[in-house]
């Protein structure tokens, strides 16, 4: 290889590695945009155990796989993905997203990830919503005397 074709190979090398990280990159959870009319609509479908049971049906069959079992992204064909699952164990993730937002998220789906608009009816959709939830741990509520000590403190500081 002479000199020039061997700089013009690193070269494409090394612009077809910044592609790839940059899709990697793009596909970012906090990259992923939702109307503000989804963001903002509410789950219609009341939390029951026949609901969750439902939801866990589906999941198990349509989002295990990748998302795998506790919902901690790690499923059997996760690794075949160069976009690794959501974590949906993270409570910080999860208590940022609302239901309207992960609803959006399942009917509309982004690659690798389908869309499950077309194959599960909005109750599927919405219970799905309910069960994800049970994989993250709610934060323990701060308690009372730390949060008035605090706002004591934040009150003297000028």
């Amino acid at each position: 290889m002479t000199p020039h074709r061997s700089s013009r190979f690193a070269f494409l090398l090394i612009s077809l590695s910044l592609a790839l990280v940059g899709s990697a990159l793009s596909h970012d959870k906090k990259d992923w945009p939702v109307p503000e009319e989804a963001r903002t609509m509410t789950n219609p479908v009341p939390l029951t155990d026949a609901a969750l049971a439902s939801a866990k049906a589906i999941f198990d069959e349509s989002c295990a796989n990748c998302h795998g079992d506790t919902g901690k992204g790690d499923g059997p064909d996760a690794a075949m993905y160069s976009v690794k699952p959501a974590d949906l164990s993270d409570a910080h993730m999860m208590s940022e997203m609302t239901d309207g937002e992960i609803f959006y998220k399942i009917s509309e789906g982004r690659k690798p990830m389908p869309p499950f608009k077309k194959t599960l009816t909005e109750e599927q959709r919405w219970q799905l919503v309910h069960f994800v939830r049970t994989f993250a741990p709610k934060p323990a509520p701060a308690p009372a005397k730390k949060v008035a000590r605090a706002k004591k403190s934040a009150a003297k500081k000028p």
